[in-house]
Order: structure tokens, then sequence, then C-alpha cells
């Protein structure tokens, strides 16, 4: 061991984090991206899984380090060589700790991220996107999104994805508030034809026919219980996207608009996301197996955060919002969401009949009964 990692337990950066954590709350909260008595509960919970013995060569890395590592590498992305100033842990430790810290995360607070699975649970999640985004009978808005991994070996383009950089892909269902109900991460970059969704157990599920979602004489106007999605992916009876974006009648124009509407919350969310864990703005360095537990590690956080930290972790800077008296859709910051968008265009597929039918029987309802009188100021 290098001499100046021997200092750790009175020179590196938990020095600091307990000051920060007697004194400065807004500048732990930047620091780790969360609050103290949130941290603690975490640190409760994880610490039986890290906790690590002391032998008589050396003093084990604690539970509190090992989970500010993490949360500082989460936090900025930035890469062990440079983690291990601050820490006084050495990259090789780092590469070890953070991914199985992060797995723990996972196992603590694998609750935080859970599918609805009776009718009851689905017409919940309806009720707030018809409240908050005026679109009736929705289960969920679905999209996915490339997290950019280095070249893992002997991989050739395996990774290699459209928009020019290797990557995994993770796969989301968002609820009206931005939290995240479904997750399927590792897809390689280079999807098929088949649509990355396609290979997910939700979508197994949804063939299947074994969601439990609610019938149609429970929903709305009589209309399918829907996943609101983009061009990416194919018209299913219960997956609605936009009309194709050419010759567009005006009643097909405030359709998509109003699709579009409840499709942003996942596009928020991936901005949320990515705006308080830096880490999706970088290239991540691991084997792919390691890099889904830290984004899985990061969708869990996200939910335990929106919930508990919601006026501090919350960036609106990062959400899509509408000027809604003038008609104007106000972008946040998301450059780094990389969506699926356009993966798919271009190949043919066999929409059922039924698919379309009930693309129009929605198309109808925010015409007559579902209008809201903004929806004019967007496609006049």
């Amino acid at each position: 061991m290098k001499n100046w990692l021997r200092g750790r337990e009175s020179r590196s950066h938990m020095t600091l984090v307990r000051e920060l954590r007697q004194s400065h709350q807004e500048d732990l909260f930047n620091y780790l991206r969360m609050s103290s008595e949130t941290f603690n509960m975490l640190l409760t919970m994880v610490k039986p899984y890290i906790s690590k013995m002391n032998t008589k060569m050396r003093q084990s890395i604690n539970a509190e380090e090992r989970l500010i590592a993490t949360l500082r590498f989460l936090a900025t992305g930035q890469s062990f060589e440079d983690l291990k100033f601050p820490t006084r842990i050495s990259p090789q430790s780092l590469g070890v700790i953070i991914p199985e810290t992060s797995k723990y995360i996972c196992l603590v607070l694998k609750d935080c991220i859970k599918l609805p699975s009776s009718i009851e649970e689905w017409q919940e999640i309806a009720r707030g996107y018809e409240s908050r985004w005026h679109f009736p009978n929705c289960g969920g808005a679905i999209d996915g999104k490339h997290i950019r991994i280095r070249k893992p070996a002997n991989s050739g383009s395996y990774y290699y994805n459209y928009k020019h950089y290797f990557s995994i892909v993770l796969m989301a269902i968002v609820n009206a508030d931005y939290e995240f109900l479904y997750v399927d991460i590792g897809c390689n970059g280079r999807v098929s034809d088949g649509g990355v969704i396609e290979y997910t157990s939700f979508y197994n599920k949804l063939q299947n026919e074994q969601l439990n979602l609610p019938p149609n004489n429970m929903n709305k106007n009589n209309m399918n219980f829907v996943f609101v999605a983009d061009d990416a992916f194919a018209l299913h009876e219960n997956v609605i996207k936009p009309y194709p974006q050419r010759n567009l009648t005006r009643e097909e124009r405030i359709f998509n608009y109003r699709l579009c509407r409840a499709r942003r919350t996942v596009e928020n969310a991936f901005g949320i996301l990515s705006s308080r864990f830096r880490v999706l703005h970088t290239e991540i360095n691991m084997k792919p197996e390691k890099i889904d537990y830290i984004v899985l590690a990061l969708c869990c956080l996200h939910n335990l955060l929106k919930k508990k930290e919601r006026a501090g972790y919350l960036p609106t800077q990062a959400l899509v919002t509408e000027d809604l008296d003038f008609g104007r859709v106000v972008h946040g910051d998301l450059s780094e969401v990389n969506p699926l968008t356009s993966l798919q265009q271009g190949h043919s597929r066999n929409v059922c009949e039924n698919a379309k039918l009930n693309r129009d029987k929605y198309k109808e309802y925010f015409m007559h009964d579902g209008a809201v009188s903004f929806q004019y100021n967007f496609v006049n």
C-alpha cells in the first residue's frame, strides 16, 4: 500500500462529510445527493451486507466509507483513479467496493420499484395520469435510455449503437410523478429490429395477458387500458403511440400532442436521473454485468429520494414544461437522456386492426368529451 493511502482514517473526505452532517445539510445534500436522515436510513439497511472483518494486517474499510464512496461515484462519475484521492481508497478496492455496494443498494431498496399487480393499483396509476396530464386509462409511459459504456473486451460491435458509441439500454415504465414502475437493464446497444421491449418480462406478461390490467368496462369511455410510447415502439392494443408525422389531420395533431404530454413523464424521469447522478454523463468503465447493478441502484435511489427528498431532489431545470397560455414547450436540460427515438423507424410492422381502432377512439375522445382548452394552442 502507498504510504499516503494509510492516512484514510484521519485524512480522507470522511472528516469533511462528518462536518457537513453536523452543520451544513445543504452542502451534504449536494455531496451525497441525500440528506443526513436518508443517508443514515440507507446505511442502516446496507450495513449488514457490506461490513467487513478487521484483520491483523489492517483495518477494514467500514460500511460508512464504502457507502459514501459509492454515492460519490454515482453523483460525480469520477474515475476510480480520481476518486482514490478524496477517499484514500485504492482504485483496485474501489473497483470491488462500488459494484458490490450498488448490488446491495438494489437488494435493500428492491421494493422501491414495483410494477402494479392488481386492477386497483393500475387504476391508481391511471388516476395520476388523468389528473395531472389529462390522459385517461394510462398505466405508464414507456421509453428507453442508452447508458454509455467503455467497449467490453472482445465484444466487437455488439454494444455499438446507432448514435455511434457503445451502450447498454435502460428500458423503463414511469408513472405520472416521474417514478419508475418497472426497469429492465442490460440489453446491448445494438438493438435488433424486434425492439428492446420485446426482450423484457413486462412485454411477455403483456402479450400473455398476465398484467391484470383493468378491463374496458372499468375504463373511461370503455377504451383499452394503455401505456403511452413514442414512434420507436410498435402499436399494440395496450401500447399507444403517435400517428405518423405525415399529412396529419388537425385531430391527429391534437392526439399526438395529448399523448406527448403524458409520455413526457418518462423523458423527465431520465432527465432528473441524469441531472442528479452525473455518472450517467460519463462512459462507465466496468463490465456490463456490474454496470447493470450501478444503473438499477440509481433507479432505486431515484424513487427513494423522489419520495423522501422531493423539495431538494427534483431539479426543475431538468424537466420539459409547457407555457399553456402561449402554446410553447420549454425544454429542460435533457442533453444526456439519449432516448431510443427512431431506433425502429423505417421497418414495416403488421399492426392489428384493433390497435388502430383503439388509437382512433382516444383521438375522438380528445376532440369531444376529453378535450381541454389549451390543446388548441399547440396545434394551431
